[in-house]
């Protein structure tokens, strides 16, 4: 991953744990609790793609496991969170092009719900945490998809837009072509220097042209 990639995904990983913990974790709703770090993950991935969806998932889960209070075993979240980073990795167009409709994201944020509640559910089950059931799986599965919805209008256009934009340097830009400009004179000219413009140039041809004429008919006439 690119640095600048590195240093926008752990901000933003950051930020949405801080307030999952401190702020969405003590609204006390009914269900679920907005999942705002699922979010991250899925505005991250959906722009840099599923193997870095993978890792950023990968890296928010575990955080997400060892912040207090944490109340289930270590690399849970993780494991649920670096597969949905990966699988919405693979809705990023193959050309690099951003989504032109709000449908897809909306789309995915809803199965992402979805999956990450019953992933999350059937992890604890193996590793014999059975809260789920005394909530009930359906209630969980409903509200989490509300709020996530509620949720992502706010978050996952501003997540997606500082992605590309992270991804976007136009000083390099202007370098790389800056670069191809040189490149492409040195190849024209062999040496890389210009003496004036095109028409310039034509003129100092001329000039070279009208003086060999005169050359040659002084030596006429001195014959």
């Amino acid at each position: 991953m690119r640095f600048n990639r590195m240093l926008l995904s752990t901000a933003l990983v950051v930020v949405a744990l801080v307030l999952q913990v401190s702020v969405l974790s003590r609204l006390q709703l009914p269900g679920a609790v907005p999942d705002l770090m699922l979010l991250v993950v899925l505005g991250l991935a959906m722009v840099y793609g599923h193997m870095a969806g993978a890792f950023i998932g990968f890296g928010a889960g575990l955080l997400a496991d060892l912040a207090p209070p944490a109340d289930h075993a270590a690399g849970r979240y993780a494991l649920v969170l670096c597969v949905i980073g990966y699988l919405a990795g693979l809705v990023r167009p193959e050309n690099g092009q951003p989504l032109r409709s709000a449908t897809g994201p909306m789309a995915v944020v809803v199965v992402a719900a979805v999956g990450s509640t019953l992933l999350y559910a059937m992890v604890g089950a193996l590793v014999g945490d059975t809260a789920a059931r005394h909530v009930g799986l359906t209630s969980l599965l409903l509200t989490a998809v509300v709020y996530d919805l509620l949720l992502a209008p706010f978050t996952v256009p501003l997540i997606m837009w500082l992605a590309r934009r992270s991804d976007n340097d136009p000083l390099a830009d202007s370098q790389s072509s800056h670069g191809t400009d040189v490149a492409a004179g040195w190849l024209a000219s062999g040496t890389g220097l210009r003496i004036g413009g095109p028409r310039g140039g034509l003129r100092l041809k001329a000039a070279k042209t009208r003086a060999a004429r005169a050359g040659r008919i002084k030596g006429v006439k001195r014959l």
